[in-house]
């Protein structure tokens, strides 16, 4: 029985990383990912604006910009710049070989680019004649990005392609028989677990900027980002919760909806697992919603706020998303209260650390681990940066480096606050915070740096005692 779920917990931890990875990929390019939405928006014939000459910009950005950055960052996630220039330039190889826009491809080719040119140069290292070295490593460079270039124009290309045809196919299969609702199933549980990167980043949005590519919208931009369920949950727990999450409900419905940071809402639904029901209800509701209003998005929505989503949405299709998250939030506010009214009075309540330590336990986390994170060395005696990090360097830890950015302020410190990927931790952070469940990843990356572990970013005690730290030391 340990061993089972030893194991259960291993493939958790193995599905979190690779959904980190590839949230790793997507997330520094969103950007680049909202200016097509708003290029494709605007522009195309049935745009905001229809502009024959700037339309034209729509097929070329998604056919080589796009992937060529997923590309890059992919190669560079595993070897620096070095391995972002063969990453993308073996990338280039999946992107003519193939008629329609490479991103699965690109998350294969530029991370096994950047894995090659760091393990050919870790076998010539320290062998190559003084004066020979920048010759070697171009030509190196050159020379396993042009062969990768040729192996996947002609091999990886076609494969990719097929396996894009065939998961294609099967979202238009759910699609066209209205069953897409129900993937909301295993979605909402997902990004409970911390899965959902893995959901979002590796199918859906790829798959959704296929679509949109053609038909202009995709209603898979909305399946995960949807703010519409935690919403729900959240003013469930505002009017009919107790003590600390009734108080701090109100916050976090401001946080989560207007700011989109959905992670705020997870410790509430493990306070009572049961109300991940309500969650599950609203997002099949919300997504039936989007479904019979025929809406979609025209790009993946970043942050999941209210915002991110209106800005995102095509001409006439603003009422069915609303409706959509209308709908989320209403059902999923009904089923939470249903069961927070019935809960018994007498009931202990949770507190919201408790929950997030919970958290641990769902996200398959041995309990010798998290007593090994509580024993830290001492901190730097010059600490010149402090390093938020997780799975994609935004969102929650953004807010957490900002609330730790305004201590350090108003201490009078002079120290940078920060916050980035786990997998691009800076050498020189003195100083890195971590979800606890990330810590043991982060020490591997930064051996050296000082790392607090935390339960919670927006709401830490251990930002103070930091702080009062720091302070002694200047003293």
């Amino acid at each position: 029985m340990v061993h089972e779920k030893d194991n259960q917990s291993s493939v958790r931890v193995k599905i979190q990383r690779f959904g980190s990875y590839l949230s790793g990929m997507i997330m520094p390019n969103i950007g680049a990912f909202i200016a097509w939405g708003f290029i494709t928006a605007l522009f195309i014939p049935t745009g905001w604006i229809p502009n024959e000459a700037f339309a034209k910009l729509v097929g070329p950005m998604i056919t080589y910009l796009l992937p060529l950055l997923i590309g890059y960052t992919g190669g560079k996630m595993i070897y620096d710049v070095r391995g972002g220039v063969v990453g993308a330039t073996a990338t280039m190889g999946v992107i003519v070989g193939a008629d329609i826009p490479m991103f699965l491809g690109a998350m294969i080719m530029g991370p096994l680019g950047g894995y090659l040119i760091k393990k050919f140069d870790q076998l010539i290292h320290g062998k190559v004649k003084q004066g020979f070295e920048m010759l070697v490593n171009n030509f190196s460079a050159g020379i396993i990005g042009g062969i990768l270039t040729l192996v996947a124009f002609k091999g990886i290309g076609p494969v990719v392609l097929g396996l894009n045809k065939t998961l294609a196919a099967g979202v238009e299969f759910i699609v066209n028989h209205k069953i897409l609702p129900l993937a909301n199933i295993f979605i909402e549980p997902a990004k409970v677990l911390f899965l959902n990167n893995a959901i979002n980043h590796g199918i859906l949005s790829p798959l959704g900027i296929e679509q949109a590519a053609e038909t202009g919208k995709s209603i898979l931009f909305l399946l995960e980002t949807n703010p519409g369920p935690g919403l729900g949950i959240l003013l469930a727990y505002w009017l009919f919760g107790r003590g600390n999450a009734k108080q701090s409900a109100p916050g976090a419905v401001i946080i989560h909806f207007l700011g989109g940071i959905h992670e705020i809402y997870f410790p509430y639904i493990l306070m009572k697992p049961i109300l991940i029901l309500a969650a599950i209800a609203g997002g099949v509701s919300g997504v039936l919603t989007f479904t019979l209003f025929d809406a979609g998005l025209v790009a993946v929505p970043s942050p999941g706020s209210i915002f991110a989503l209106l800005a995102m949405t095509p001409k006439g299709n603003h009422l069915g998303v609303l409706a959509g998250v209308i709908v989320a939030a209403a059902v999923s506010f009904l089923v939470a209260s249903i069961f927070l009214k019935a809960a018994k009075n007498n009931e202990e309540e949770e507190d919201l650390s408790k929950a997030t330590e919970k958290m641990q336990q769902l996200k398959g986390k041995k309990s010798e681990v998290a007593s090994a994170l509580q024993t830290e060395t001492a901190i730097p005696t010059k600490v010149k940066k402090i390093v938020f990090a997780c799975d994609a360097g935004m969102g929650s830890s953004a807010m957490g480096a900002s609330i730790l950015r305004n201590k350090v302020q108003k201490a009078g410190l002079d120290i940078e606050v920060t916050n980035i990927a786990i997998n691009q931790l800076p050498e020189d952070a003195d100083i890195v915070i971590t979800h606890k469940n990330l810590t043991e990843r982060a020490k591997e990356k930064r051996p050296n740096a000082y790392h607090v572990s935390v339960e919670n970013f927006l709401n830490s005690p251990k930002y103070d005692e930091l702080i009062n730290s720091l302070k002694e030391k200047n003293e």
